[in-house]
Order: structure tokens, then C-alpha cells, then sequence
């Protein structure tokens, strides 16, 4: 194994700890947020902008602002629900099962990240690196960003159109 490969497997390993440590509801309610806020401030961003006409003049500044606030607004909003939903949880019991799902999670989201990165790497000369080539791992993972550059330009663009 390459120095390459032990940073991928330390990527994989610390994105578990940490979803080990938050739990699986936390984790994905935060995604959630995260999703439903982007969502929220690029389908309403307008609707405040225009409502912020007479207290910010240039319009590029007010849309900023719009998408700033609702963005915002929802992430807060979001971790509020997030922290009574986890507080339920714990209540409950289930907090060994909502840190082993957490794990998962955190597994899961340690590979996008790196084929994320993989798959932007593509692009560069990087891939014609012999560290590149001698590592254990980088191959799998092109292999997910090749999949995914195949399956998601549909889906990603389903999306988008839901949202506009």
C-alpha cells in the first residue's frame, strides 16, 4: 500500500468516527437540512429579494442577501428539529443501533468524498502520477467516478428541473 492509500483509508476511517460518534439520525437530518436549505433559498430567494427592493439597491446584493437568510434560516430550523428528533432517540434506547447505523453512514459518505475527488482529479494530469497508478485503491474509486459520471448527469439534471 501507498501513502496515498493510507490517506484514503484515514479518510474512510475518520468521516466513520465521526458519524459513529453523531449517529445516523443526526447525520442524515443534517444532510436534510443541508439539502432542503439549498433547495429552500434557490426556489423562494427571489420572492424575499423582491421584498428587500427598498432596503438594499443593488440587485445582485439582494439576492445574495434572500439566499443568504433562507439558507440560514433553514439550516437553524433544521438543527432544531435535528436535536429534538435526536433527543427521541436516546430517550428510546436506541443510541447503540443510531451509532452502528451512524458508522455506516459515515462509511458511505467517506466514499463520495473520495470519488468526488477522484473524479475531479480526472481531469487533470494527475492520473499520469506513479503514485496515482501504484495505488491499492484509486483504481476502485475511479471506477465509482466513471459509474457515476455515466449515471448521474440524468438524475442530477431530474433534480435541477424540480428545483427551477
Amino acid at each position: 500500500m501507498t501513502v496515498i492509500d493510507w490517506v484514503i483509508l484515514a479518510v474512510v476511517a475518520v468521516s466513520c468516527l465521526i458519524s459513529l460518534k453523531r449517529g445516523f439520525v443526526k447525520e442524515a437530518l443534517s444532510l436534510a437540512s443541508w439539502v432542503a436549505a439549498f433547495v429552500i433559498a434557490r426556489l423562494f430567494s427571489g420572492n424575499l429579494a423582491t421584498l428587500l427592493d427598498g432596503m438594499v439597491e443593488t440587485n445582485s446584493l439582494r439576492w445574495i442577501i434572500a439566499f443568504v437568510i433562507l439558507f440560514a434560516g433553514t439550516i437553524t430550523i433544521g438543527a432544531m428539529i435535528n436535536h429534538l428528533v435526536v433527543e427521541m432517540v436516546r430517550m428510546t434506547g436506541l443510541s447503540g443501533t443510531d451509532r452502528v447505523f451512524g458508522m455506516v453512514f459515515g462509511l458511505i459518505r467517506g466514499l463520495v468524498v473520495l470519488v468526488a475527488i477522484v473524479y475531479g482529479l480526472q481531469f487533470t494530469m494527475v492520473p499520469q502520477d506513479a503514485w496515482w497508478n501504484d495505488s491499492l485503491f484509486i483504481p476502485h474509486l475511479s471506477s465509482m467516478a466513471d459509474w457515476a459520471r455515466k449515471t448521474l448527469p440524468g438524475a442530477a439534471g431530474q433534480v435541477i428541473s424540480l428545483t427551477e
